[in-house]
């Protein structure tokens, strides 16, 4: 079977229907505009078009499209109203309601960042449909149930913190797997209104202790224009509130990829040794990279991961100086991926940073993938001043503070190619740095020798530099 599909440049989505016969098939164009979804019978290849979902910015592509056994309705997330929200439609693309709505976000309760499936199980029997979202807060995941007219919304999870959702296929049970800042990962098992069954696994408070794990402290960073960055701060055992510390700024930074959550982070466990060395570590999100709306990533539109974001981050360290615990003379900052590419913004778009370590940067988006870099960027011929205006490679000759570039030479997401002309410009201009390629290694440097290597050389970077 040929599915007969007008012409489209990317293949989004494909899902079986409920009758085994038909399939919904979505796709979009390159600029990433616009989503369409089609119906097409798989004996004929006949196509349906249901529905176009819009945004002058870019569409973020989900897996929220759910076909009813009613053979009538479906459904369907979409951020039309600016937030992640729950919609339900009857096969022909007629609106019947909206389910979800409030200036908050459905999300993904675990996975990564670009992982978009918050419906967590729907019953249809009983007229529920169970789905995590923000509405709480932003840094943290909840259960929540609500009736497919929108009426009844409970929230079902009770614990602050981040609750990673699994049903059981008739969704009368659910897994729970909590923690939160303070508390290790604990898995439970409930009924589907939120009543505890059994307890499977506690939370090994014992072993943290034993680690000596220092939790973080959350708060909110105001930028220059008042809006609440979520942030988090790392302090030593013996913290002396009197005394002025160097600190360590991890960031990430890309739209709608938070760093900050209310939950047992494993990235955190370098941090306790950065710690018991001196030094504080923040977390901090500039409000593009919060994912509480689709109106703070539309921002980024044909500048992304560039002086936009630096506004808020410079904003962020500002304040941090301002605190009479904070060396404002001692700040770094490192980071990996989108990570690596905001700590090279930070060092030569700004004045304020020590020392740096980038590691797997994106140093231009001419070359990074397509699908990636174009849906805020666009393609270069249609957006060229966008990408001179986000390329580190041309900015490289303000580098500031003392850099340590780190790279995989088998990265086949970020090509070491982004780390090379960045190093070019910084030896055109006689600026010293300090390198360190690790080889056949790819994105992730994640054996355990190479990782190894990698967090004792960047320990021994601040030492000797912050």
């Amino acid at each position: 079977m040929w599915a007969k599909l007008p012409a489209y440049e990317y293949l989004a989505r494909v899902k079986w229907l409920p009758d085994n016969r038909r399939i919904a098939v979505q796709t979009m164009n390159r600029a990433q505009t616009d989503l369409d979804l089609y119906l097409v019978d798989s004996q004929t290849g006949d196509a349906t078009h249901v529905m176009n979902e819009h945004d002058d910015a870019w569409v973020n592509i989900n897996d929220d499209l759910y076909f009813l056994k009613d053979g009538k309705h479906f459904i369907w997330q979409s951020e039309r109203d600016g937030y992640a929200h729950l919609y339900r439609f009857t096969l022909d693309g007629k609106l019947v309601n909206q389910i979800t709505k409030g200036e908050w976000a459905l999300r993904s309760s675990g996975g990564p960042f670009w992982l978009r499936r918050s419906v967590s199980a729907i019953d249809e029997k009983h007229g529920w449909i169970y789905f995590t979202s923000l509405e709480k807060s932003s840094i943290e995941r909840h259960l929540y149930r609500i009736r497919m007219d929108g009426t009844k919304m409970q929230r079902l999870s009770r614990q602050d913190g981040v609750h990673q959702i699994t049903f059981s296929p008739n969704a009368r049970f659910y897994f729970d797997r909590f923690s939160n800042g303070k508390t290790p990962p604990s898995l439970s098992l409930y009924r589907n209104d939120g009543k505890v069954q059994q307890i499977l696994a506690e939370p090994r408070t014992d072993l943290a202790a034993q680690l000596h794990i220092q939790p973080p402290e959350f708060f909110t960073i105001p930028t220059s224009d008042g809006f609440p960055m979520p942030a988090e701060i790392l302090k030593p055992a013996d913290f002396d509130p009197n005394k002025k510390y160097p600190i360590i700024y991890h960031i990430y930074a890309g739209p709608s990829a938070p760093t900050v959550f209310n939950s047992w982070n494993t990235a955190r466990y370098f941090d306790q040794i950065l710690l018991r060395n001196g030094y504080l570590v923040v977390r901090f999100d500039h409000r593009s990279a919060t994912a509480i709306s689709k109106k703070l990533e539309n921002r980024l539109l044909k500048l992304m991961s560039g002086p936009i974001e630096m506004k808020d981050i410079v904003d962020g360290v500002k304040w941090l100086k301002s605190q009479p615990y904070v060396d404002p003379d001692r700040f770094g900052i490192w980071g990996w991926s989108g990570g690596g590419s905001f700590t090279l913004n930070a060092m030569t778009r700004s004045g304020e940073f020590k020392a740096g370590i980038a590691v797997a940067p994106v140093t231009d988006w001419h070359y990074y993938d397509t699908k990636w870099a174009e849906f805020a960027m666009k393609r270069p011929q249609d957006n060229p001043e966008g990408y001179e205006k986000t390329s580190l490679v041309n900015i490289a000759k303000n580098l500031h503070g003392r850099l340590l570039l780190v790279h995989g030479t088998y990265d086949d997401n970020v090509h070491p190619q982004n780390s090379w002309a960045f190093m070019e410009q910084l030896i055109q201009h006689n600026i010293q740095f300090d390198v360190m390629f690790y080889p056949m290694r790819k994105h992730g440097i994640s054996d355990r020798p190479a990782r190894k290597h990698l967090y004792t050389k960047m320990l021994e970077f601040w030492q000797k530099n912050l």
